[in-house]
């Protein structure tokens, strides 16, 4: 049985606007813990260009990515690029404002890189013009989030906090960055990734760990790269996948499918390992889920290692969202990373 609970949002009688709800007294309270310990933190822009106004011949210079960094005081050799479809907070806390992946894993001595792409949080200086307009799209982030199977009704399971409830949704929902998800930006995305990449700036082993549409990016800039520092894919819930030429599929819009030449496909193939997770609920008719499988069948053709991992069935990680690593039990999941960093020799100092 679901458990239901109405979202302000979805009040019929709701006012047009509806005041953000207070905090609880322990929003920001979370257990002590070892401090972190950093050599250096910053960031740096990558990628973009410089364009020149017709008349005054005035420039602008534009398009580019931004990466912070995080680098621990003895650093494992592995980099960590969290690589989000949303805002970078589903990666610096979990829900309930608790221990995010950021942490997690600086405390495991990676160093972490959260990276927003060309026109996405902090790299919005665009080289081309864009409107904004309100979405309104809450009850479609509930459902594409996996919180339960309609705007309201929550999985009885699902990894979310219980208590103030209502407060967490409203941060979760409101942390988000306008996405430009188009075909030429998920290509502008890609090409500035691999540029970081080819130059280092992640150093020689690089992983990224990816959520949503975000993971067709990811595989894009493998095929963009001119390097070997690229070792693994990690994408939560995948929006997009990319294929050969020659499998009789047609190229798709801003979420794929992308079709690429058959040598660059195979650049995929020479990661260590690319894993596709999903959350609980998604059965084996969601179209993701399928395509990861075929992706993940015609990179192991080419000799590569592709796997798909449901968390619910193959993991007992019941409730799982589209967000794992943000979810109320991050700790296991973060588990499962542990796991595919060690049998990959991605653990060493």
């Amino acid at each position: 049985m679901l458990a239901s609970l109405v979202l302000p949002f979805l009040l019929a009688k709701a006012t047009a606007e509806t005041p953000a709800l207070k905090p609880p007294q322990d929003a920001t309270s979370v257990p002590r813990k070892a401090p972190i310990i950093l050599e250096k933190s910053g960031g740096f822009n990558i990628g973009g260009k410089v364009i020149q106004h017709p008349v005054t011949n005035q420039t602008l210079t534009c398009d580019h990515g931004y990466m912070e960094y995080f680098i621990p005081w003895t650093p494992r050799t592995t980099g960590i690029v969290m690589w989000h479809s949303s805002s970078t907070q589903t990666f610096q806390n979990r829900w309930d404002g608790g221990e995010g992946f950021k942490d997690m894993f600086l405390r495991r001595d990676y160093p972490v890189y959260l990276w927003d792409a060309p026109r996405i949080g902090r790299a919005g200086w665009s080289c081309e013009p864009f409107y904004y307009q309100p979405d309104y799209r809450d009850s479609g982030n509930f459902i594409a989030w996996n919180f339960g199977p309609r705007p309201g009704e929550w999985w009885d399971d699902v990894q979310f906090p219980t208590e103030n409830r209502e407060y967490y949704w409203e941060q979760a929902t409101g942390g988000r960055y306008i996405e430009f998800d188009t075909i030429a930006n998920v290509h502008l995305q890609a090409e500035a990734a691999a540029l970081s990449a080819d130059y280092g700036m992640n150093g020689e082993n690089i992983v990224y760990l990816t959520n949503s549409a975000a993971g067709l990016r990811a595989m894009m800039t493998v095929t963009k790269s001119n390097s070997t520092n690229i070792k693994s894919i990690v994408a939560y819930e995948t929006v997009g996948l990319v294929y050969p030429e020659g499998q009789n599929i047609t190229q798709g819009g801003p979420f794929g499918p992308f079709v690429v030449p058959e040598d660059d496909f195979k650049k995929l193939a020479q990661l260590k390992e690319i894993q596709f997770v999903f959350g609980d609920h998604r059965d084996e008719s969601y179209m993701y889920v399928r395509e990861a499988r075929k992706v993940a069948e015609l990179i192991n053709g080419y000799g590569g290692n592709a796997n798909v991992l449901k968390l619910g069935e193959d993991a007992g990680l019941l409730g799982s969202t589209h967000v794992a690593f943000a979810d109320m039990d991050n700790d296991k999941v973060a588990g499962l990373l542990d796991e595919l960093l060690a049998r990959n020799g991605l653990d060493g100092y």
